[in-house]
């Protein structure tokens, strides 16, 4: 089924995104970290909360599932292999499970994206991926339970779908991102552009997401580690001789680390 979703935004905490697809008159929403914004959109447009997707277990993530299942019982829940206690609707998913709404003609696969946490999983369809905190505009997530082995094959699997990837991510960290991505990359023409533009967006308060998989191509460094200007600017950090782009991967996600 080829649409385009109606993905809406809902700022919350900090800098998180709570995603929420509408269809008809109903809606699915992804990480939600706290339940006020979303109950507060769901009832502005009276829509029925048919699902909630998870992408990890943090807290800025899954905060307002408790609250809103409150509100709509019969909403369902699916997550990665962890624990929501007292969350009898959580259906557990694995890699390339598919996850189907026949009556609103959505379908969402389920990829295995270890790297920020064990356990972590994103969620594409629909030209949509809905990808937590794996891959972010100009980054990537922290290492905390998973590893940069882990963190390097997610992202390289993410970048193989299809160049027009929406790439809604649940962190507006864009622009210091890709501040970052242009200290590694000095000379990327597409890096100069796009943080004109999310500058741009930022100063109108506007979301810099979504991005798509083509831009993430073209500018972020923590997939662009096979370009010669980036390897060279992690050798120049480590005392060790760099082998292989796993490494190059590590050594640039633990300086962005210490910055």
């Amino acid at each position: 089924a080829h649409h385009m979703l109606q993905v809406q935004t809902i700022p919350s905490r900090q800098d998180n995104y709570i995603w929420l697809i509408k269809q008809g008159n109903h809606a699915i929403v992804i990480d939600p970290g706290e339940a006020a914004p979303v109950l507060e959109r769901l009832q502005q447009q009276s829509l029925t909360l048919r699902a909630i997707l998870i992408t990890h277990h943090h807290h800025d993530h899954v905060d307002g599932v408790a609250g809103l299942l409150q509100q709509y019982p019969q909403c369902e829940v699916y997550g990665p292999h962890i624990t929501l206690p007292n969350t009898p609707q959580l259906k557990m998913m694995n890699d390339q499970d598919m996850i189907n709404f026949p009556d609103l003609g959505l379908s969402f696969t389920t990829l295995h994206t270890p790297g920020h946490t064990a356990e972590h999983i994103a969620f594409y369809g629909h030209d949509a991926l809905f990808c937590g905190d794996t891959l972010f505009s100009g980054g990537c997530g922290r290492l905390f339970s998973g590893t940069a082995e882990q963190m390097y094959n997610s992202l390289k699997r993410l970048s193989n779908l299809p160049d027009d990837t929406l790439v809604y991510a649940a962190h507006e960290y864009t622009y210091n991102n890709l501040s970052y991505c242009l200290m590694v990359e000095p000379d990327n023409v597409s890096t100069i552009n796009r943080i004109k533009e999310v500058s741009k967006l930022r100063q109108q308060d506007m979301p810099t997401l979504p991005s798509t998989i083509k831009i993430e191509k073209q500018t972020n460094v923590f997939l662009r580690t096979d370009v010669p200007a980036i390897r060279f600017f992690a050798q120049k950090l480590s005392d060790l001789y760099l082998e292989n782009e796993i490494q190059i991967f590590a050594i640039l996600r633990e300086k962005k680390n210490n910055l």
